[in-house]
């Protein structure tokens, strides 16, 4: 599978119950009988991938699996529950058992807000993960933690019903029964999901992270009457303005939602397209290629009303603009 078509500012790592009940010999499974070292391999690089994304200050995202002593709810069902085949309740709160493992502690302190509390096994059932990924803006959602067959898979349907588009990354998911595994990856592959090693994801985020485009921001067209020009583009093609800051220069200015804004000042014979302008990731780095290269630059690094920019000349004359959103000068 082929990463290429994701990216990483619309993306967030998440990180399911890397804690001490399912991972550590001493946590629940382990006093249960379960053998915790196949759990405790995906630390390793876990550990080296959420590093990797939140370098990337791409959002790494954690569920916290939360249990009570006293469960009503739980303990109205009249057949047995899955928690009866374990010593004891998994993960109460306020307890050792419900912490993350030491090596990710640190990791997941480092944005509290992005650790989400869950009851059961899905992570979005009853919990605050959508809204949050709607916030962060987030459609592409790769999957790592514990356990395979039961919160991993939950979660990784739960994300596919919400049209999110999943990748399980498959050395940093781990669960009790490697049979089982096996037959739940093919049935996510089939129906739910793309696998990819923690590997092939930190080499996406390595070409994803270099500069260049991302995507058309707009374009600024130069007219000799802009009020005749605005009521061609508003009246006659439907065309609705937007708010926009004026021009530093003070020249009459008109921008519209469908990706173009006009601009006054074309003379007879003059060009009509002032600048064609598009995001990028790393205006810096972009800047210094294109230094290199000799091209012209009409304004060099500063900040613009859409994040920090640059203006530089295609071999055609045509002006481009250049902008980061978010960084400044």
């Amino acid at each position: 599978m082929s990463l290429d078509v994701l990216e990483p500012g619309k993306s967030a790592l998440l990180v399911i119950d890397l804690q001490n009940a399912f991972i550590h010999e001493e946590g629940t499974l382990g006093v249960s009988g379960v053998d915790t070292r196949r759990l405790s391999a995906i630390v390793p690089p876990l550990k080296t991938l959420i590093e990797r994304f939140q370098q990337a200050d791409i959002p790494v995202l954690w569920t916290l699996q939360e249990h009570f002593a006293t469960d009503h709810s739980r303990a109205g069902k009249k057949l047995a529950n899955h928690t009866a085949r374990r010593k004891q309740i998994s993960a109460l709160a306020n307890t050792w058992d419900e912490e993350i493992v030491d090596e990710l502690k640190d990791l997941a302190a480092v944005n509290p807000a992005h650790v989400v509390r869950k009851h059961r096994f899905g992570a979005f059932h009853e919990t605050r993960l959508e809204i949050l990924l709607r916030i962060l803006g987030v459609r592409h959602l790769f999957v790592t933690g514990a356990t395979t067959n039961a919160c991993v898979e939950t979660s990784i349907r739960e994300a596919y019903l919400r049209d999110l588009d999943v990748v399980a990354v498959d050395d940093c998911i781990a669960g009790v029964n490697g049979t089982w595994e096996t037959t739940a990856k093919e049935v996510w592959q089939q129906y739910f999901c793309e696998l990819s090693t923690s590997a092939e994801v930190a080499s996406w985020i390595d070409e994803k992270s270099r500069p260049r485009v991302l995507e058309y921001g707009h374009q600024l067209i130069m007219v000799e009457d802009i009020d005749r020009s605005v009521d061609f583009y508003t009246r006659l093609l439907g065309f609705s303005i937007r708010p926009a800051k004026p021009l530093a220069d003070g020249r009459p200015f008109t921008a519209f939602r469908q990706g173009i804004a006009l601009i006054a000042g074309k003379e007879a014979g003059h060009r009509q397209i002032d600048h064609i302008a598009f995001e990028v990731n790393d205006v810096r780095g972009l800047a210094a290629r294109l230094k290199e290269a000799d091209v012209h630059f009409f304004n060099d690094l500063h900040d613009g009303p859409y994040g920090l920019s640059i203006y530089v000349r295609d071999p055609d004359g045509t002006k481009i603009e250049l902008y980061e959103t978010g960084a400044t000068a």
